[in-house]
């Protein structure tokens, strides 16, 4: 059943009628004061006068108000005395007149109406305003001036919150965190009686888009009871203490319908370290940040229990005393999904797609690492609206990489004009990437696709499918693929002994990981087992002579692992120049087709998809 609005929320169509109504009175307003100007006020002599010059074509006379209009068309009024011989002078001027009964004249009429629009525009005015301050123009509680200190969380009843646990792909150790708190909501007692507090606040920790809101919605739902929920934001005011006065009507209300969730998004806007910065600004936001640690101190005198739940993914920037035993004081982690967890969501997410009965989830799974929840939601509705666009009647994996490629890449760029030159240099480049991985196949990940279709900043693309989730790699492997990364400009070198611009990415890659394996990883003997800044600093870091030997380590891994991907490709001349041609022909390959075509056997992982 759909609620009915209350009495006084005003949507577009009863703005719309005001503002109609409004311009009708002001018209009519316009034409009141138009007549009442041309209305002349003249004496009783020059009326006479006028009589006597028969300038006079009619008159109405009222006791001693007369009214009339003169020959030329023109609306005159005056007072006259009572006498009687005045109608003689009527008749023999043949002036055409009427007489009526004593009463508001009409000029005075006029004047009223004019009075009674103003004060009823006056009074619409103040209505409308008065209403609009108290309900902040229609935009919800809180927003108008009256409310300003009122809390704007929204409320939702256990009835209205459809997510659970099992809405929430992924994720299983921060669900297995969080069930503590539905375990605590929905027996309490079963904690108490050993003396047991349950925490009173837990702290959601990931990237954006990994589904910290939701799983506050679904451990709600879980525990059956009310859930509000307000973003940082949603405190922080130009005045002074609006803030803190927020917090006060927020906890009241849920202390009210205890017991309930308070979840309270992107809490780095009011949770940042105090007495970092100055102004007005900052002065409010310490305020806020003071009432919520009182009011989360205060939860010992409510007998049932409120929870607060709270997200970022910004922990650094918090203060201290918000993440003290007592509050925040459980942090639960809601990491990027791995490739199992990114396997369910697409499952969650394919159900309300029309897609065709083989499509292979794991494959895409696969491709997608890095991926968060929001971005695995995208890519299934990216992928939708292209096959909708082909006017087909299923999603096919076809669409999937499109939609991956669109999303990582950009969009196919069918516009720009390449010169076969231009076309044969992308060729030899992105065949040099794919064949360094596929003469190094132990130490990297496997060839998926190559392709010289342009897209976004980029000419051609190869693309690598990790066979799973790897959280820890050898040296060996950073070194295969700093070799693979510069094979692009390897093979421009040695088919057109020619440098162009189009491996500035990959210097960049191989450089960072380069940079990681000497200041970070402790990979290299020259410079011993220790973490390097960035940067070098004589007071705190380290010399510049120490400098000089990071860069020359840096210099020297690049230089090494190029020379030995040239050596490759010169071993196997014969492969890159059929893989160049095939994809001058074909534009995109795939991982199979390069492999037939080679002769290269294929990877175990690759027989397994």
């Amino acid at each position: 059943m759909k609620p009915k609005k209350p009495f006084n929320s005003v949507g577009p169509k009863g703005l719309l009628i005001g503002i109609i109504v409004t311009f009708f009175l002001i018209g009519s307003l316009a034409k009141l004061t138009e007549y009442a100007q041309g209305m002349g006020t003249i004496s009783y002599k020059e009326f006479l006068d006028k009589v006597r010059n028969d300038h006079i074509k009619e008159v109405n006379v009222s006791g001693q108000f007369v009214e009339g209009v003169t020959k030329d068309n023109k609306h005159f009024q005056t007072v006259v005395a009572e006498r009687p011989q005045d109608f003689d002078l009527f008749e023999k001027h043949d002036v055409n007149f009427a007489v009526s009964p004593p009463s508001v004249s009409t000029g005075a009429w006029h004047v009223f109406m004019v009075i009674a629009v103003l004060m009823l525009l006056g009074l619409f005015s103040a209505w409308y305003l008065m209403r609009q301050m108290k309900n902040g123009g229609g935009r919800g509680t809180g927003g108008g001036i009256f409310n300003i200190g009122k809390s704007r969380a929204k409320m939702f009843l256990p009835a209205t919150i459809k997510e659970r646990f099992s809405s929430v792909a992924g994720a299983p150790e921060a669900k297995e965190e969080l069930m503590d708190i539905v375990d605590f909501l929905k027996d309490p007692g079963k904690y108490r009686r050993l003396g047991a507090q349950i925490t009173k606040g837990a702290l959601l920790v990931g990237e954006p888009g990994t589904g910290k809101t939701l799983l506050a919605r679904a451990v709600a739902g879980e525990a059956n009871c009310p859930f509000f929920t307000a973003s940082g934001s949603d405190f922080i005011e130009v005045f002074v203490g609006v803030g803190a006065s927020r917090v006060r009507d927020l906890f009241a209300q849920a202390k009210k319908n205890a017991p309930c969730i308070v979840f309270i998004d992107e809490i780095d806007a009011i949770g940042r370290q105090r007495g970092v910065a100055s102004g007005g600004g900052n002065e409010e936001r310490e305020q806020t940040l003071n009432q919520l640690l009182t009011e989360m101190d205060g939860f010992e005198s409510s007998k049932e229990p409120v929870i607060v739940l709270a997200a970022t993914n910004r922990p650094d920037v918090l203060d201290k005393a918000l993440l003290r035993p007592g509050r925040f004081d459980r942090r639960v982690e809601v990491p990027m999904p791995d490739q199992k967890s990114r396997e369910e969501i697409l499952k969650v997410h394919l159900k309300k797609v029309k897609a065709v009965t083989d499509l292979d989830v794991r494959r895409i799974a696969r491709g997608t690492a890095g991926f968060s929840g929001a971005d695995l939601a995208n890519l299934v509705n990216e992928a939708t609206i292209i096959a909708s666009k082909k006017n087909l009647t299923e999603v096919s994996m076809y669409e999937f990489e499109d939609a991956r490629d669109k999303i990582m890449l950009g969009k196919e760029l069918k516009t720009i004009v390449l010169t076969d030159k231009d076309k044969k240099i992308t060729a030899y480049h992105e065949s040099g990437h794919a064949l360094a991985r596929l003469l190094m196949p132990n130490e990297t990940d496997p060839l998926h696709k190559v392709t010289i279709i342009p897209r976004g900043r980029a000419l051609g693309v190869t693309h690598f499918m990790p066979e799973r989730e790897k959280y820890n790699r050898v040296k060996e492997e950073l070194l295969a693929n700093i070799a693979a990364a510069l094979g692009g400009r390897a093979a421009e070198e040695l088919v057109f002994n020619e440098l162009s611009t189009g491996a500035y990415s990959d210097f960049q890659a191989a450089t960072e990981t380069a940079r990681a394996m000497v200041c970070q990883y402790g990979m290299t003997d020259a410079l011993g087992k220790r973490v390097y800044l960035d940067t070098y600093d004589a007071k705190g870091g380290y010399s510049q002579k120490t400098f000089e030997k990071i860069d020359n380590e840096i210099t020297r891994i690049l230089d090494e692992q190029y020379d030995r991907v040239m050596v490759l490709l010169k071993e196997h001349r014969d492969k890159l120049d059929k893989l160049s041609e095939a994809l001058l022909d074909k534009e995109t390959m795939y991982a199979a087709e390069i492999y037939e075509l080679l002769g290269i056997e294929p990877r175990e992982d690759l027989r397994l998809v």
